[in-house]
């Protein structure tokens, strides 16, 4: 009697396919960010805590006219690092005011300013930019970025709104100054004599520190 033979199914392979997910869009350095706002935050925090009381500030009994060019200079001269902070507020309101009562000056600088966050500035050099499946150099990304910017800030009214506003801000500073008298204005001597450059400076001493501490990645990502 013959026995059927039995084939006993042999169990297939099962293979665990390795899925391999390409960006072409470049990762955003998240560390370069986060330092980036812990110093902002940090610089915001030492001006709020320098910022004068506005109510001192514009005390209509301390405001007489100069009688001579040279005691408004000299009234400047002091008034200017005892209210360095308030006066930084008046030039960035100004420049914020003026900003926003133009939305299209303001769409083009906000949009100038994410270009060279995004796409430079925080922005790791591998892998290079690729856009529309043309990759870009660091040094075509650096020479687009620099030629966008002239284009927005030269040829649109950005560049001239940014400098009207600023000049405005600081005339009204330099009225305010000349106005104000300081004579109840208690302000150390060390502090008289360099307090425009600890107060107003500093961010930009620890600006160009951090401009001197990336310019080697920058000079060799160029």
């Amino acid at each position: 009697m013959a026995t059927a033979a039995t084939q006993v199914p042999q169990a297939l392979p099962i293979t665990n396919p390795t899925v391999v997910i390409t960006d072409s869009a470049a990762p955003v350095n998240t560390p370069a960010i986060r330092s980036f706002i812990t110093r902002l935050n940090d610089t915001v925090r030492r001006s709020t805590s320098e910022l004068r009381p506005w109510p001192e500030m514009i005390d209509r009994s301390a405001i007489a006219r100069p009688a001579s060019l040279s005691e408004a200079t000299s009234r400047l001269r002091k008034n200017l690092p005892y209210f360095r902070v308030n006066y930084t507020a008046i030039v960035g309101l100004s420049l914020a005011l003026s900003l926003v009562t133009h939305p299209v000056s303001l769409f083009l600088l906000l949009s100038l300013l994410a270009s060279w966050s995004f796409l430079y500035l925080f922005r790791p050099s591998d892998p290079p930019l690729t856009i529309l499946g043309r990759t870009f150099s660091d040094r075509e990304t650096l020479g687009g970025l620099v030629l966008i910017s002239i284009i927005v800030i030269f040829m649109t009214s950005v560049g001239s709104l940014i400098i009207s506003a600023i000049t405005l801000g600081a005339v009204l500073v330099c009225i305010h100054g000349a106005l104000r008298v300081p004579e109840d204005l208690f302000l150390d001597e060390p502090d008289q004599q360099g307090g425009a450059a600890a107060g107003l400076l500093s961010f930009l001493g620890g600006a160009a520190s951090s401009v001197a501490s990336a310019a080697p990645v920058m000079a060799s990502r160029v």
